[in-house]
């Protein structure tokens, strides 16, 4: 790890939240001159609609929006969902590695690291499958039996061995900020990135899951700068804690701005429970509003 940035600090992290003001929908002219350019997505195992993938895909198409990032390890039949992007050009922009909360490689059991590992290095040969760019990783996960330092060395340790993997297939690891009482600011994220010195390794930033640690998420999106590879969000509420996307206290505008300052043009996905097509059609509606596409 940084030698600016020592590693204890993460354990003395703040976790005091301050609330922010109420959400302005509407940007200025200006702040339309300095949007992003954005592609909106949703987690596949959010579209919650009978039919066949392609079926699925077409929906969502539909409703305007333009990817999905799928799980690795899953059920989904690979070859269907590759012929359905294809034929309807929803892109598989990503893939998420759905056992890195189980098999974690931070694990004291190293049989458990070696699963994860394992998972790892499959989740980023399913995404050179379908042509998508990144995998998204929870690193560890601090709890009683794994303290920060043992997380930190181990998950370092664990992803260092997939570089190889990621290299080859041209698939970034993305690290992603999840309440795992390990990444709290954005210092932590950007010394965990910075540590592992590979091009293959960048953030993947939720918008949303960070606003519980006091730090804005546009704060967040310019400190980490180029190292911000994409990004998805929810709504969260210091109040109310989990709502609708647009219901909680990410301010958007902000977050437009300082991703136009740092020069993001990409994905956005949203991380919801999603539902049939009126379900999806809302959380359509509701992306493109927080997002300006509306």
């Amino acid at each position: 790890m940084s030698a600016s940035f020592p590693r204890r600090d993460f354990l003395k992290s703040t976790l005091a939240a301050s609330a922010a003001a109420a959400l302005p929908l509407q940007l200025t002219l200006a702040d339309e001159a300095k949007k992003p350019k954005l592609k909106i997505a949703v987690k596949y195992g959010m579209i919650r609609h009978d039919g066949s993938i392609e079926d699925k895909f077409n929906l969502i198409k539909k409703l305007g929006l333009q990817g999905v990032e799928v799980d690795s390890p899953s059920g989904l039949n690979k070859e269907e969902a590759k012929a359905a992007a294809k034929k309807t050009g929803i892109v598989i922009h990503g893939v998420i590695d759905s056992v890195h909360w189980r098999d974690t490689l931070s694990s004291s059991d190293a049989d458990v690291r070696a699963k994860g590992l394992a998972a790892l290095n499959g989740a980023i040969e399913d995404a050179a499958f379908f042509g998508c760019d990144t995998v998204l990783l929870v690193p560890g996960v601090v709890k009683d039996d794994v303290t920060f330092e043992q997380c930190y060395e181990r998950s370092q340790a664990e992803i260092k061995k997939a570089l190889p993997m990621a290299e080859k297939h041209k698939v970034k690891i993305c690290i992603e900020t999840v309440w795992n009482n390990f990444i709290t600011k954005p210092e932590h994220l950007i010394s965990f990135v910075d540590d592992l010195k590979s091009p293959w390794v960048g953030a993947y930033f939720d918008c949303s899951n960070m606003l519980k640690y006091g730090v804005s998420s546009a704060e967040w999106i310019r400190k980490l700068g180029k190292r911000l590879v994409k990004f998805d969000f929810k709504g969260y509420s210091h109040k109310n804690s989990w709502c609708k996307i647009g219901e909680g206290d990410e301010d958007w505008p902000e977050v437009l701005r300082a991703l136009a300052e740092i020069g993001y043009d990409g994905w956005a996905t949203s991380e919801v429970g999603g539902g049939g097509e009126k379900e999806l059609a809302d959380i359509t509606a509701r992306m493109k509003k927080v997002l300006g596409l509306s």
